[in-house]
């Protein structure tokens, strides 16, 4: 991601992509059929201690082999990681540099799991210590018997937490966690009524403690509490920000105020203090672990070149379907229970991340940006959607995410026949199947990317969240954009604010379903 404006380094990337658009398309079948060592080639483990200091290990396998990477696609999509300067964009990125360059500011999320700069790694150390004092002050009692939280965030205050609770806590939960992001009524009503007031925290994440949506969802949480009889309802409250002398103001004790830095994004933030109720739901040693899996895949994508880079691979992946073979979307597909959240997760991730319309110089881009990332669980996904994938006349690269191990204590057979699922679709996707008859043929030559993860822990999701926040920033380089800001979601909220003011000029539809809504 240059942020110099090179004019050769954009010349240099543009011939790529030349290059790149005039390269031949080789059938999945053909590529199989003149290599035979090509699942080697193209799977590549990434790997972490099963226990801090142990020499075992757990880790993911990732088979990118049915995609339609050749070794000369790779050799240009390498080209062009060279032209756009990839390397120098990555050491940016861990070094500190000013990465977002829109808003003039760094992006620290990976020294929230030990990679970045001493400064900066020391300072996001002191910050999950300071968390970790609290989470476990609570679970001693130090604010009485808490037996529930609500978690009220949006956005990526919301989505990873939510994820990772949904992951980590099927068998057991130290706390038990409702995340609410809606500001519809009923979202918090629900969390009301499966938590006992008497025992229940509040915690209330905003990077700037003024989103309107989540502090009017705060105040109802407050009164909530007031209502049912709590003597001290602020007492109850945890902020967690980016802002904490707003958090103050608003009524937070500064000793329950958990900050984060200003430069970690919130969609890149559940490594902070953002993922506080994940820690109070499953615990420091767990949310470490977490920590653990990420700092992993952060080592295999710094130490890692071109191909060799997963996260990077990935990205190539990626481009070459966006662009070079115009698939808009690319569905996300995870064979576990615990992961039904990914694709909820992965969609602002990706979509907020790089669906941008210009350069980091300003100009207008001249080929897509993010594909539109959707998915579901399996099977269940099966006998919804995948007609459209083996029939459609879509092209929809896809991710299989599945678990080697169960996550239930049911007969094998639950999990035997979900993992000759999974790869089964992958292997339908790929062949296909000739028919007489025209609606039971299969085209196949259909692609898609398999994950194997050892066990879906804390570890391994740690794993996954830090893969892909690495192979958004992967593909933004590619693309010359710059995936840290997010103005796009701003206008929406301005218009809102100005139908409450009354103050805005709206067209004709606007002010008709205004009146009909009682807005106007």
């Amino acid at each position: 991601m240059s942020t110099s404006g090179n004019v050769h380094g954009e010349a240099a990337a543009a011939q790529a992509w030349t290059t790149l658009r005039g390269m031949q398309h080789t059938p999945l079948s053909d590529l199989f059929a003149t290599d035979p060592d090509r699942p080697a080639a193209l799977t590549r483990r990434i790997a972490w201690p099963i226990e801090p200091g142990s020499p075992a290990e757990a880790g993911m396998r990732i088979d990118f082999s049915k995609t339609h990477l050749s070794s000369d696609i790779l050799t240009a999509f390498e080209t062009l990681a060279q032209a756009s300067d990839f390397g120098a964009a990555r050491d940016a990125l861990f070094d500190g540099g000013i990465i977002n360059v829109t808003e003039g500011r760094a992006a620290t999320h990976g020294a929230l799991r030990g990679s970045g700069t001493p400064a900066q790694v020391e300072e996001a150390a002191a910050l999950l210590d300071r968390m970790g004092m609290l989470v476990e002050a609570i679970h001693e009692g130090a604010l009485g018997e808490i037996r529930h939280c609500i978690a009220i965030g949006i956005g990526g205050s919301a989505l990873g937490p939510a994820l990772a609770i949904d992951a980590l806590t099927r068998d057991l939960a130290l706390v038990d966690v409702h995340v609410v992001s809606n500001i519809d009524g009923l979202a918090m009503e629900q969390a009301f009524r499966a938590c006992d007031p008497e025992t229940t925290l509040i915690a209330v994440a905003s990077k700037t403690f003024t989103t309107i949506e989540t502090m009017t969802n705060a105040n109802s949480a407050l009164q909530w509490l007031a209502e049912n009889g709590v003597d001290d309802p602020g007492g109850r409250v945890i902020a967690l920000t980016a802002s904490p002398e707003k958090a103050v103001e608003w009524g937070v004790d500064e000793t329950r105020v958990l900050p984060f830095t200003e430069s970690v994004g919130g969609r890149y933030s559940m490594f902070s203090s953002i993922g506080f109720p994940v820690a109070l739901a499953i615990g420091m040693d767990e949310f470490r672990a977490m920590l653990a899996g990420a700092k992993a895949v952060d080592d295999h994508f710094r130490a890692n070149e071109g191909r060799d880079n997963a996260p990077l691979l990935a990205a190539f992946a990626d481009q070459y379907y966006t662009r070079l073979r115009g698939c808009q979307t690319r569905a996300v597909f995870a064979y576990d229970e615990r992961l039904a959240l990914l694709p909820d997760y992965l969609q602002q991730l990706e979509m907020e991340s790089n669906g941008k319309s210009v350069t980091v110089s300003g100009a207008p881009v001249d080929a897509p940006t993010a594909a539109i990332t959707w998915g579901g669980v399996g099977t269940d996904a099966q006998h919804a959607v995948f007609q459209l994938l083996h029939q459609g006349t879509h092209l929809i690269p896809v991710d299989f995410l599945v678990s080697i191990a169960p996550g239930d204590q049911l007969n094998p057979a639950h999990h035997r026949i979900l993992l000759m699922n999974c790869l089964a679709q992958g292997a339908a996707l790929m062949a296909g199947k000739p028919s007489d008859d025209p609606a039971r043929a299969y085209a196949g030559d259909r692609p898609s990317t398999t994950f194997l993860i050892d066990d879906c822990d804390a570890a391994a999701l740690g794993a996954l969240i830090a893969f892909h926040e690495h192979r958004t920033f992967a593909n933004a380089v590619l693309m010359g954009i710059n995936p840290f800001d997010q103005f796009g979601v701003e206008l929406g909220k301005a218009i809102a604010k100005q139908i409450e003011t009354g103050e805005g000029t709206f067209d004709a539809s606007t002010r008709a379903l205004m009146a009909a809504a009682g807005l106007g």
